[in-house]
Order: C-alpha cells, then sequence, then structure tokens
C-alpha cells in the first residue's frame, strides 16, 4: 500500500471537489510550485490512486429519471459462469455499477432508465438475455439521499514523511 503525506491529501481532496482544477490553480491552493504538483499528481495517477477525470451529470435532465437496484442470483458460480455473465453486463449499457457481493445473492446492479415502462422493456429485453440467472429482485429508487463518488481521505494512512513544500 502506497503511503500517503498531507500534500498527496492536499490534491486528491481539491482534485476530488474539481477535477478541472489546472495544475497552476491546484499549486496555488497547495502553496506549492507547479512542477511538484505535476509530479505529484503523475505519480498519484501512474500508481493508480487517481483512475480518471469526469463529469456528472443530472440523470433527470437526461430523461434517465429512474434508479434500480437489483440483486441478481445466478445458476451455477463456477469460474466460467461467472465470468459468461460479467461479459454479459459489461455489453449493458443501462448498468451503470454491478458488484458481486457475498450474502444471499450473487450481485448487485445499480441500472438508470427512462421510467418503468423502460425498465420493464430492460428486463424483457436485455437482462432476460443474459443466461444463468436464477432470480432477480428490483428495487426501484423513490429518493436519492446521498450520491457521491467521494472518499473520506480523513480515514486515509498518512505516512511518517510529510513531504517538502
Amino acid at each position: 500500500m502506497k503511503k500517503f503525506d498531507q500534500i498527496d491529501l492536499e490534491i486528491l481532496s481539491h482534485l476530488q471537489s474539481d477535477a478541472r482544477l489546472t495544475t497552476a490553480a491546484l499549486a496555488r491552493k497547495i502553496g506549492l510550485s507547479a512542477t511538484p504538483v505535476a509530479e505529484r499528481v503523475k505519480a498519484l495517477e501512474g500508481a493508480g490512486v487517481i483512475t480518471a477525470y469526469t463529469a456528472r451529470f443530472a440523470p433527470s435532465k437526461l430523461g434517465l429519471g429512474l434508479l434500480v437496484f437489483i440483486e441478481v442470483a445466478i445458476d451455477r458460480t463456477s469460474e466460467d459462469a461467472v465470468a459468461e455473465f460479467k461479459e454479459a453486463v459489461l455489453k449493458i449499457a443501462e448498468v451503470q455499477e454491478c458488484h458481486m457481493v457475498a450474502g444471499g445473492f450473487d450481485y448487485l446492479l445499480k441500472v438508470r432508465v427512462a421510467d418503468m415502462d423502460a425498465y420493464r422493456g430492460f428486463l424483457s429485453t436485455a437482462l432476460g438475455k443474459v443466461k444463468n440467472i436464477k432470480q432477480t429482485h428490483s428495487y426501484a429508487v423513490m429518493e436519492e439521499v446521498k450520491d457521491s463518488f467521494s472518499i473520506d481521505l480523513s480515514r486515509v494512512f498518512v505516512g511518517i514523511d510529510n513531504g517538502s513544500r
């Protein structure tokens, strides 16, 4: 595990709040010159800590107002069946997230569609064509109370080296 210093965490915190910050603006916020900030950002990217820069959209403004979570149980959990399920789900555009979980079912899907009619169609045309599904349970979201990609950086281990400014 990579040890982070306080400067790394400051960089991550600022980028998490605003990924559009230029290197110069980020450097001003942290109190360093642009070159060491750029080097640190590049190192964080290279280490796989920063995986992407993205824009977030309001799904309802794009006609995708219904969010549904789906529990999926598959018939077999053999290596080939799991691989086949993953491959199929990766091709379904409506599936925003897919997580293999421990417990009473095998996968949890996060799906966005326009409305309940679109969801019914999704179940029969997209998910219904995926082989090896034994059972599903759907949970339509009535209200999104919290929707965040933010990570609580206060819980991240800070190494002994506090870096130099």
